[in-house]
């Protein structure tokens, strides 16, 4: 089973522990800006790490930081020693989609959105193997 978790729960255990953002998260600055955010949850490594978060704002997307943010997360998660990786991302984000698939996840199920949030379209859940 590769399905993630919900991602308010994640936020919630997030937030709630600050002392582990420095390891399980980042943040991407440009030009001493931030621009995006990355965030995974380390509570059940080593079998697998869950992604939370991969965002880059709006006006600097395009530009291939979600790519590079994604493959220093990645290098991050490696160096602790997980087993796989799983990450979420709805059908709707083809950008999200062929970053993913690009970095070597794999499809490995699909449920329906159900939720009434921003988050549109059904969920793709997809894993890497390490």
């Amino acid at each position: 089973d590769c399905c993630a978790s919900d991602w308010k729960e994640f936020d919630h255990f997030f937030f709630d522990n600050p002392q582990i953002a420095d390891q399980y998260g980042f943040i991407t600055v440009l030009n001493g800006k931030a621009v995006g955010l990355a965030s995974w949850d380390p509570r059940k490594m080593p079998e697998y790490v869950e992604i939370g978060h991969n965002c880059i704002i709006s006006s600097c997307k395009g530009h291939g930081y979600g790519r590079m943010q994604l493959r220093e997360a990645l290098q991050r998660i490696v160096k602790r020693g997980a087993k796989r990786i799983i990450v979420t991302t709805n059908a709707r984000s083809v950008p999200a989609r062929r970053m993913y698939e690009g970095a070597g996840f794999k499809i490995c199920g699909k449920r329906r959105n159900e939720s009434r949030t921003g988050f549109f379209g059904d969920y793709i859940d997809y894993e890497m193997m390490l």
